[in-house]
This record gives structure tokens, sequence and C-alpha cells, in this order.
């Protein structure tokens, strides 16, 4: 016989087919073996009452939300808690060590990083407070590495400019965030009577993507920091759903398969990996070519070679990436002949042309300034031609007007200048 609970105004009658006793919750009720019950609400003052309660299956419905997924371009969906207690010291100990450098907005909503509850609240009024344990991350990976790319042969040619193969095509955030929002669309669908809430990220919040990914079995945290996974390396994207459907959880990567490889730790330009899962971002290339807003450091200069958006280097030389996948997926596609282009063509781009060809990039997250400095590095580093030395010394011309040149871009062409003159005149 169903039990019903008495409120103010509402009473809500519920039950279980499997004989599972009730519990009194708002909205929805999770009985012990696995199931969501819809309770009958009927109006305590006298309102009619409906013949059946909805049960679901949520082992099923997990199943399905994977092929869903699978459907909507995702190589891997995996579900879990939001329980990262235990990653809570590495991440502290990192912060306290300063490897964030100019990354203030890592120090920031620090509590919601560590407690994904608390940024899942805030997107709800406070009486649909939902507690940790009854809270899901449904955890997805979606592979990006482009065919036909040859970038050890770009970063071999310093006439040529490298960047990151995440960036070659559409910005990676609209993409992975419009599938993530008709994943939850389709679940919505499945289970629109049950009040379950929904909030999708990737890369844009407080969000320890890696962390959870890891908890949800998509791969293992590498000695780079990167996730790795056994089937498809690392150029991979991540996203997430967070909800308070109470799916069952996905088994978490406990094994670390890195081994003693220390390929990455190695093979990075400026000895960014100072230990395993230890990354000194103040180092990094990617850090100083896209996060870093002022000057380079100049002792690091020469190490950037020709990066002029971001640094592959621990990905393309780690032994799981032989596994990684070519990705289908026709938006993160090279565009606008963006894979090796010269050095100096870019260069010499003007602001427009800058702002026009890198519409809808991951590119966009730096500024021309920014631009022209990776650039003005990359061109010092490499030869010293009168092509290349005399674009340098036109952008410090009085009578340049194209653009307005910041002072940091021209320390940036000054040092471009003096170093390629040290290689004319090795001992002048």
């Amino acid at each position: 016989m169903a039990r019903r609970s008495s409120s103010r105004h509402w009473a809500a009658v519920y039950s279980c087919d499997r004989g599972c006793s009730p519990i009194n919750r708002r909205a929805h009720y999770t009985c012990p073996r696995g199931q969501v019950i819809r309770p009958d609400v009927i109006n305590s003052r006298g309102g009619s009452l409906s013949q059946t309660a909805r049960v679901l299956d949520l082992e099923k419905l997990s199943i399905q939300i994977k092929t869903w997924g699978n459907e909507l371009g995702f190589q891997q969906i995996g579900i879990t808690d939001m329980d990262l207690s235990t990653h809570e010291p590495h991440v502290r100990d990192w912060l306290n060590k300063q490897f964030n450098g100019e990354m203030g907005y890592l120090e920031r909503n620090l509590d919601k990083r560590l407690h994904p509850e608390l940024l899942f609240n805030e997107s709800f009024e406070s009486s649909n407070s939902f507690e940790q344990n009854s809270c899901r991350v449904i955890a997805a990976r979606m592979d990006y590495l482009p065919t036909d790319t040859q970038p050890l042969r770009i970063l071999n040619d310093n006439s040529k400019g490298y960047l990151s193969r995440y960036a070659l095509g559409r910005d990676y955030h609209k993409v992975v965030r419009r599938r993530l929002a008709k994943l939850a669309e389709r679940i919505n669908l499945e289970v629109a009577d049950l009040n379950v809430r929904y909030r999708a990220f990737t890369d844009s919040a407080p969000v320890l993507e890696k962390a959870l990914a890891e908890k949800a079995g998509l791969g293992w945290i590498g000695k780079h920091s990167l996730l790795l996974n056994r089937n498809a390396g690392s150029w991979f994207f991540l996203g997430e759903i967070f909800t308070n459907l109470p799916l069952p959880l996905d088994a978490p990567s406990t094994v670390d398969h890195c081994g003693t490889c220390k390929a990455c730790i190695t093979v990075c330009p400026t000895n960014a990996i100072v230990g395993p899962k230890q990354l000194d971002a103040r180092r990094c290339i990617s850090y100083l070519t896209i996060e870093l807003q002022g000057a380079m450091p100049e002792s690091l200069r020469a190490l950037v070679g020709n990066r002029i958006f971001g640094c592959d280097d621990c990905q393309l030389f780690c032994p799981w990436n032989r596994y990684a996948k070519h990705t289908a997926e026709g938006d993160f596609s090279p565009r606008h002949n963006l894979d090796g282009s010269d050095l100096l063509t870019l260069f010499e781009w003007t602001e427009a042309e800058f702002l026009e060809k890198t519409e809808g990039s991951a590119i966009r997250r730096i500024n021309y300034q920014q631009w022209q400095r990776n650039l003005a590095v990359a061109l010092g580093n490499g030869e010293p031609t009168e092509r290349v030395l005399a674009a340098l010394r036109k952008r410090l011309e009085p009578s340049f007007q194209t653009e307005v040149v910041s002072e940091m871009v021209r320390e940036h062409i000054v040092w471009a200048l003096q170093t390629l003159a040290g290689r004319l005149n090795p001992g002048g």
C-alpha cells in the first residue's frame, strides 16, 4: 500500500513496483534498487489523485545517454559524482606554489572548483539546492586530431608558424557546448516529468574537468597533467553536464599507465613539467603564447621556437598517442590555411585580417598584440633573411601607420632584430 507524506498544501503518494520502501523527498525519489520514482501528486485540499507512479530505470537510462552521446559525436561518456576530495590537496599545493602564473581566475571561485555542487546550485533557486551525493556529472570526450596535418614537419621548419592542433578548426567551446546542449535536451525528453536540472560546461567555468573525467572512467591524468586514454591518447576535448538525476556511477580510472615513461618531461622545450603531474605554467609555451598578457620572459623566448599559439610537444611524443584516432568532425579541420603558414605572412596581417581569419576560432583567446608578440619571437628564432629583417624594421619606423604598435610588441621586435643580428655576426 502506498504511503502519503503530509505537507502544508500538497501530499505525494509514491511506491516502487519492486517493493522498495518509499523515501520522502521533493520532486523525485530513488529506491535502493536504482530506480527513480515520480510521485503521484494530490492536492491535500481536495484535488484528484492519478492512478500510477512513473518508474524510471536508471541503469537503462545511463546506457541510453551513452548511446545518444555517441550519436552526437562524443567518443566516450562516463558518469560520476561530484566528490573531489582526493584531488583537493594537489590543487591547493599547485596554487600555493604559484604555478598558475598570472592566471588568477584559477584561484577565484576555488570552492566551486573543489565542490562542483556549489557551482551547480548557483544556477537555481535556493529552495532547489542539491546535496553533493545526489548530483551527477556526465563527462564527455570528443576527439579532435585532424587528418592530413604534419606537426613535426612544421615544427622543424623555422619559417613556418606552429599552432596547437586544437586551434586549427572551429572554436571547440562552440562545438562541444552545442552537442552537450543537444544531449541534455535528449535526456530531458526522456525525463521531462521528473523536475531534472542540468547545466553544461566545456572549459567555460570553474570546473576541474580532468579530475571529473578521471573519476568518470574516461582516462587517467598523465605526468604532463593531461588526461590520457589507452585507446585514444590525449587528443580530445572534455565537456560535462551537471545534473541532479541520480544515475549509476561508472568505475573511475585508478591505474596510472604512464609507468616509468618520462617522454613528456624530457621533451618539454622549456622544462615546464617539473615533476610527474606538476606543470609550472609560468614556463609552459601554451601559457606564454596564450594566457600571458605582457612580455615573455627573455630567458624563455629562444625556447619557444616557431610555436605561435600553444604547444603540443608533450602530446606529440607521448607513446599513448600512437592509439589516437583522427577525427571525422568537419568543424575541427584546419581553416584559412593556418596550418603551416609562413611566419612572415602571418606577421604582416593587419588587425582587420587577424580578426577576419580567426573568426570563430579558439585563436581569439588572444588579441592582435599578443599575436604580433608571438610572431616577433618566432621570427627572431628563425633565419635572418632580408625579407624578415625588413618586415621587422618596418614595424618600428615612425612612418608605419597601418597599425599602432604597442610598446610590448616593440620590445619583442627589437629582441628579434638583435637576436637575428647576432646570428648574422656571431663574433660581432
